[in-house]
């Protein structure tokens, strides 16, 4: 692959677990050199953490400020809101083998094609409401590839709050979660209008008492990019610093 810097590539990945073709977006900053080491920003929702949340301009700007570490962005697109819904949602039926594809397909893959640090801390998942709900699942599944979560208003079910009351690794992801005050009356996917705002405040309870490096906040608004985006330079200068 050519490793033109300062934009975003797209590349063509198999994936053995999804058995499919998947296009991943790869965003190498513009000091980009072999001789350095990178860490590694994956996103789900890739398509529109590029073009809505424009997280290739936010680290490139903090790079360039030299406020965060130098750090090469990943980003995984859906196909439409049913593969989303099935590669994110705890019980879609393509949840597993999207996890594993994580772990066991892209991380060795970019630790082969790009200079990583190749330690879990030195790898972050980010994603919004479903792709933050799989982000999380993922990290404490594999606490030792994934050591970074950023977590933009995910999902809570009763899976998420089970995955978190069993895990009991010592290896602990460092965790930033967010959600919108304004999150009470969300539609999701289905047309089913959710409060989201309870289950995260429950959530982040009991991040607090399993003893995670653990950031909350809420903030001002509701379900949409009009405040994730904004919210991405101060979260990527916490987590990279």
């Amino acid at each position: 692959m050519s490793k033109q810097t300062g934009i975003i590539k797209e590349h063509s990945f198999y994936s053995e677990a999804l058995q499919e073709e998947l296009t991943l977006l790869i965003y190498l900053p513009e000091n980009y050199s072999p001789l350095y080491k990178y860490s590694l920003l994956i996103a789900q929702d890739g398509q529109d953490y590029f073009k809505l949340g424009r997280v290739g301009r936010q680290v490139e700007a903090l790079v360039k400020n030299e406020e965060i570490e130098d750090v090469i962005v990943i980003g995984i697109p859906y196909k439409d809101v049913h593969d989303r819904k099935e590669k994110y949602h705890p019980n879609g039926s393509k949840f597993k083998q999207y996890v594993r594809f994580l772990a066991h397909e892209l991380v060795p893959y970019l630790d082969s094609e790009f200079p990583t640090y190749q330690i879990g801390f030195g790898r972050a998942l980010i994603g919004d409401s479903l792709g933050a709900t799989v982000s999380l699942l993922t990290g404490l599944a594999y606490p030792n590839t994934f050591g970074k979560l950023i977590l933009q208003s995910p999902l809570v079910n009763e899976d998420v709050m089970n995955a978190v009351k069993e895990f009991d690794s010592s290896s602990k992801p460092m965790i930033y979660h967010q959600i919108g005050k304004k999150e009470t009356e969300v539609k999701t996917t289905d047309g089913i209008i959710q409060d989201f705002l309870t289950p995260n405040r429950k959530l982040s309870q009991l991040m607090s008492e399993k003893g995670f490096s653990y950031t909350y906040e809420e903030f001002n608004g509701d379900h949409t990019w009009k405040y994730w985006q904004p919210a991405l330079t101060p979260i990527l200068k916490l987590m990279f610093e």
